[in-house]
């Protein structure tokens, strides 16, 4: 599907979905994959997904992943970058992992998130927000896209503003946190100062 028919698919349910967002509720989605009991939080519409959480050992610590926006990963289904996300958690020892987004649109192509009126979603900072509050450990991952609508720099004041530490795999040239998707497992997460 071009960025232009598929821009238009998702401009139209995105108006659905904002007409009258304030009088409904998200869904929420569980499932167990394999070890890990998996929940998404999705619209109502379910053109936004807000956040993705897999959690194997309930007892250990967990890291959040802040990142551009979903793909098409589900509580079911891994996309490339949730699996990234999962063998990274596992590989430094913690024993769950959220994913969240500066924009909580799902898109496969940054094009089609760009040409969104609003890529972000009504309910995406209070995700972000609560992951947070969950997490051990936050790592920026959105990549240099986040500079669209200047939101990386507004994500991560929101972040900063907690005081938690936060964490990054790698930088861009213009300071951006790089997102994880083909970073190597061998580097661990940097202090984001």
């Amino acid at each position: 599907m071009s960025g232009g028919l598929a821009g238009l698919l998702v401009a139209t349910e995105l108006a659905r979905c904002q007409r009258g967002w304030q009088d409904k509720a998200m869904i929420t989605r569980s499932h167990t994959k394999g070890d890990a009991p998996s929940t998404a939080v999705y619209s109502d519409c379910e053109t936004f997904r807000y956040s993705l959480t897999r959690v194997w050992d309930p007892a250990d610590k967990r890291v959040m992943f802040v990142m551009l926006n979903p793909s098409k990963a589900t509580e079911v289904q891994n996309d490339p970058t949730i699996e990234r996300c999962e063998r990274r958690a596992r590989a430094l020892g913690f024993g769950g992992f959220q994913a969240t987004n500066i924009f909580g649109i799902r898109a496969t192509d940054p094009r089609v998130m760009r040409q969104a009126a609003d890529p972000e979603g009504p309910d995406n900072k209070v995700a972000i927000r609560a992951g947070l509050d969950w997490a051990d450990m936050v790592i920026c991952a959105w990549g240099t896209h986040g500079a669209h609508r200047d939101q990386g720099r507004s994500i991560e004041a929101l972040l900063r503003e907690t005081g938690k530490p936060l964490h990054h795999l790698g930088l861009s040239k213009h300071g951006h946190p790089k997102h994880p998707l083909y970073i190597a497992y061998s580097q661990r997460p940097l202090l984001w100062t």
